[in-house]
């Protein structure tokens, strides 16, 4: 065992070249597929979530609310697609704070990241039970069934491999950005600007802010789903043909794909009937929008089931995602070393089966306990992703400002000026998630899951990292060569 020289006292243990064998990642993708699972991570969010900020906002709150986010993805970004190419690791988020601000920040990024993308898939799978239950053959069958099916079938296929799971992933991702442009061009002739602002207004507001200016504010955790999970497009690094150059290009280009998505999806789903008021209530809002344009029948119910490919691309990247993030952070000792084994397919089974037993749980829970399953998950999955997007954004101006030596074959047009804004517009959707009470104890009970991870790691972790995996070994490397002039960087 060594002892790493830093106030935290962190200690390495050695490990053979055998640990490492056992927890090999194979190189599948190049940039479309990647494309693809940086879309698909994201589309479900075009096909059910968005649509309850309507209810806390009204249409212009969350359409104000869909700008602000939109450009704090748009900077968030950028900067992870410099970050990536200058530290191509499967850590992802863990690994770019890990560079900046030693083994307790990367701890704390990479148990964000593991939260939100723990949750997302049983916040999407919610959605998928909800929109199945639209469709009159199927209305009998218990939501919870779909859950149990959906997760055993998707994980079994990333199980099975990662070239597997990211064609299945382009398809799929195809599939759904094919009927939400079906669902465009017939939604124009039906399109009425008056349904955009027909929730009845609270007392003293007006139809154009029902909830008055702070519907804008608490919209914000619901404009983040059209595009939460774009950020774990560095996950795949390990599996990318050129992680320097294809991962920076499937981020721009995703980023850009989903924001034309997001704002037609806004507009045209919320003016037509219903208009805001019904589409904020429901739990299938494309579909109530495909019944409007094409009328009740067989075309419209194939619709529905090809829109729900929106929903299983999310579900069945981000899971690929929260596969990544467990297995790096216990390839590198933080958790449990035996989540990251790889087996005879090189995907982290046990990773993947031990995060879709924990969703199930917490949807189920949720469920018992009588709240709005996916609109409490959702909330929850928001508050873990918003502060990895602030260590983000910090990890970012950190790196630029005291390693300016890193190799960076791509680099960001907003630089640390965008960095700050991301941080700044990251840190109000933080305080956001506050703002519905109904939610507020799934959101402490995060917050509280996080410090108690904070516990495990000064407890037991910290004595227990691994200095060949690669997040740690670059990590570990700089800070031998900085010594000699700045002791103590890291």
């Amino acid at each position: 065992m060594t002892k790493d020289n830093n106030p935290r006292g962190v200690a390495y243990e050695d490990v053979d070249d055998a640990y490492l064998e056992k927890r090999q990642l194979r190189r599948s993708a190049g940039w479309i597929l990647l494309w693809a699972l940086g879309v698909g991570a994201v589309i479900s969010g075009e096909f059910s979530g968005w649509n309850l900020g309507l209810a806390a906002g009204g249409f212009w709150g969350l359409a104000i609310a869909t700008v602000f986010m939109a450009i704090m993805y748009v900077c968030m970004v950028f900067s992870i697609a410099e970050m990536s190419s200058a530290l191509p690791h499967a850590g992802g988020s863990y690994s770019f704070t890990r560079n900046a601000f030693g083994p307790l920040g990367g701890f704390v990024n990479g148990i964000t990241d593991a939260i939100e993308f723990v949750l997302t898939p049983a916040v999407i799978v919610y959605f998928i039970g909800a929109y199945l239950n639209t469709l009159e053959p199927l209305k009998g069958v218990p939501i919870p069934v779909w859950w149990v099916l959906f997760y055993v079938f998707f994980v079994g296929i990333n199980i099975i491999g990662v070239e597997l799971t990211l064609k299945l992933g382009l398809f799929i991702t195809v599939m759904a950005a094919s009927v939400l442009v079906i669902f465009y061009a017939g939604a124009i002739g039906k399109f009425d600007p008056a349904l955009l602002t027909n929730i009845s207004p609270d007392p003293g507001q007006t139809a154009t802010f029902p909830k008055g200016t702070a519907g804008i504010f608490a919209a914000l955790p619901y404009a983040i789903w059209f595009f939460l999970g774009i950020e774990q497009l560095p996950l795949a690094a390990e599996e990318a043909h050129d992680s320097g150059r294809d991962v920076p290009k499937a981020l721009i280009w995703g980023i850009f794909t989903l924001l034309i998505l997001a704002f037609l999806v806004l507009f045209l789903n919320s003016g037509v009937a219903p208009g805001a008021e019904g589409i904020g209530k429901s739990g299938a809002p494309l579909a109530d929008g495909l019944r409007t344009v094409f009328g009740a029948g067989l075309f419209t119910d194939a619709l529905i089931l090809i829109a729900i490919s929106g929903l299983v691309a999310s579900f069945h990247t981000i899971i690929y995602g929260y596969g990544r993030v467990l297995f790096s952070l216990s390839r590198a000792g933080y958790i449990p070393r035996w989540l990251s084994l790889t087996g005879r397919f090189n995907t982290p089974a046990l990773a993947l089966i031990t995060g879709a037993v924990i969703g199930l749980a917490c949807a189920a829970a949720i469920q018992f306990a009588g709240k709005e399953v996916g609109a409490a998950l959702l909330n929850m999955a928001v508050f873990a992703a918003v502060i990895s997007y602030f260590l983000n954004m910090l990890s970012y101006i950190q790196l630029k400002l005291n390693r300016p030596d890193l190799s960076r074959p791509y680099q960001s047009p907003l630089g640390i000026a965008g960095a700050v804004v991301g941080a700044v517009l990251a840190l109000i959707a933080l305080l956001a998630c506050f703002a519905d009470p109904g939610y507020r104890p799934g959101v402490w009970g995060v917050a509280i899951f996080l410090g108690a991870m904070v516990v495990y790691f000064f407890l037991y972790s910290r004595h227990k990292l691994v200095a060949r995996a690669p997040e740690e070994e670059n990590a570990l490397l700089t800070r031998a060569l900085q010594e000699i002039d700045q002791p103590d960087v890291l």
